[in-house]
């Protein structure tokens, strides 16, 4: 055998070792778990609503994920064993991300969830990568309770962890893993699903969509990607809708207000039947579930505004025992709601489902 041959099959050996020693677990395995609206492609899952997450738990010391980012605005959060890990910043190139190493040698769990809404970008999840000797194990039983929020950028948790304040649209300022929404997931170990895009509303958005056009999406860029309501549904819907409505509705040469109102503002009528409309259509979706109408913190709901009447109006017109509404506090501060913020209405909306509804 020449030198050259040698040389060759050692490279092979070498590599065959390295192939042998990472085992990929692709993204269609039995023992990987997703929560939210997750469409599945021939070769991997496409993550794209804000709170989508990928769990899977295993024995061993070190994983990783294999990912590919459409753009380069999306976020994750790494989460190990229930405490949040480190941030993943996903480039358009395909990659092997590790999301830990260095683990005690034992059972682990590790969870990737998605920080930023759909506008970001969606993501390509390919798999995940086991390091040496690790062994996959199987995942508890998904949490029985189940919750779904529909909301604009105040429960996509826009720029909540901006440090200055500035109201950033930066993917790496936006972390619905710390908005009011997934807060109250967490706290009542529930399920949770958020169908949210900052910027929409129910009449009129700052974009030619809004989201009675959206709420049933699987794929919310694709008008004909329908979701099937029947794969999960919710023992509680919260709707926080209206913030966006309040201001374009006062801007009669914003244009979508002309597309959607030519040159008339609504009036207090058409408000509310256009809530009303759009919760009926949730309640028709979900004929069991308790909702829960809610609105706030940011200027929808500071002193004199209408709009917690419209809300309210709606909700008595509909007459339904299981129809709520709950508003948040006026924060009276600039920008979208912060972190702490967040963590205060998550507190308020803790309490009222504690005092209101049994599930």
């Amino acid at each position: 055998m020449t030198t050259k041959h040698s040389l060759i099959l050692v490279l092979c050996l070498f590599f065959g070792l390295i192939q042998a020693q990472n085992k990929l677990v692709p993204y269609n395995n039995q023992h990987i778990s997703y929560e939210g609206r997750i469409l599945y492609q021939p070769n991997a899952a496409v993550l794209s609503w804000p709170g989508t997450s990928v769990s899977i738990r295993f024995k061993g010391t070190e994983i990783s994920a294999i990912m590919q980012d459409q753009d380069t605005a999306n976020y994750y959060n790494v989460i190990i064993d229930g405490k949040v890990a480190a941030k993943i910043h996903t480039d358009t190139i395909k990659h092997s991300y590790v999301l830990a190493s260095g683990l005690k040698d034992g059972n682990h769990t590790v969870e990737l969830f998605k920080r930023t809404e759909w506008d970001k970008g969606k993501t390509l999840f390919y798999g995940f990568k086991l390091a040496g000797k690790t062994k996959l194990l199987t995942l508890p039983a998904p949490e029985k309770r189940k919750i779904e929020f529909y909301g604009n950028s105040i429960t996509c948790g826009y720029g909540d962890e901006d440090p200055h304040g500035h109201n950033s649209s930066l993917g790496c300022f936006e972390n619905n893993y710390a908005s009011y929404a997934a807060i109250t997931a967490r706290h009542f170990h529930a399920q949770y699903r958020c169908i949210a895009k900052s910027g929409i509303g129910i009449m009129v958005s700052w974009f030619p969509l809004i989201m009675p056009e959206m709420y049933n999406r699987l794929d919310p860029t694709n008008p004909a990607s329908k979701w099937n309501f029947s794969k999960y549904t919710p023992d509680i819907v919260v709707i926080n809708l209206f913030q966006n409505d309040s201001w374009i509705v006062n801007m009669p040469n914003n244009p979508q207000f002309k597309a959607r109102f030519g040159t008339q503002k609504p009036d207090a009528a058409f408000i509310v039947k256009s809530y009303k409309d759009f919760v009926a259509s949730i309640r028709k979706k979900y004929p069991h579930a308790s909702i829960i109408c809610t609105l706030g913190s940011m200027d929808a709901t500071r002193a004199g505004s209408p709009w917690p009447e419209y809300v309210k109006q709606a909700v008595k017109e509909l007459n339904d025992s299981k129809i709520y509404t709950h508003f948040f506090p006026y924060k009276n501060t600039d920008g979208h709601p912060s972190v702490a913020e967040q963590n205060e209405m998550a507190t308020s909306l803790i309490q009222f489902i504690n005092k209101q509804i049994q599930w």
